[in-house]
């Protein structure tokens, strides 16, 4: 069983939606953070450019990554430019600091 690595990078409004999904799928776990940059929509109207947005970030299983990117697509869709990307990473290894030991796949 293989790992990997969910990023998304979503809109702001869009994150408690997103949350209560992942709780009602039985998601083990998940980083958030607040991140700002541009891409393909920037705010015109700030200096920089940047614009707030969301990152979450999940490890999981291989068979559960397809659920996982669905619920986010369909919570943080709208149609317009800045709803945000989401990408799946191969993960090669992963440790728990607590123990030491690396994580079993079967654990995620």
């Amino acid at each position: 069983m293989e790992l990997k690595k969910i990023v998304a990078i979503v809109r702001n409004q869009v994150l408690e939606k997103i949350e209560g999904r992942l709780v009602d799928m039985r998601v083990e776990g998940i980083s958030v953070s607040k991140v700002k940059g541009y891409g393909e929509y920037a705010n015109f109207f700030n200096p920089n450019w940047m614009v707030t947005h969301t990152r979450i970030e999940i490890f999981t299983q291989t068979s559960k990554v397809e659920g996982i990117v669905a619920a986010i697509m369909d919570l943080a869709h709208t149609g317009t430019a800045g709803d945000g990307i989401v990408a799946v990473l191969p993960v090669e290894k992963l440790y728990r600091i607590r123990t030491k030991s690396e994580v079993l796949q079967d654990v995620i």
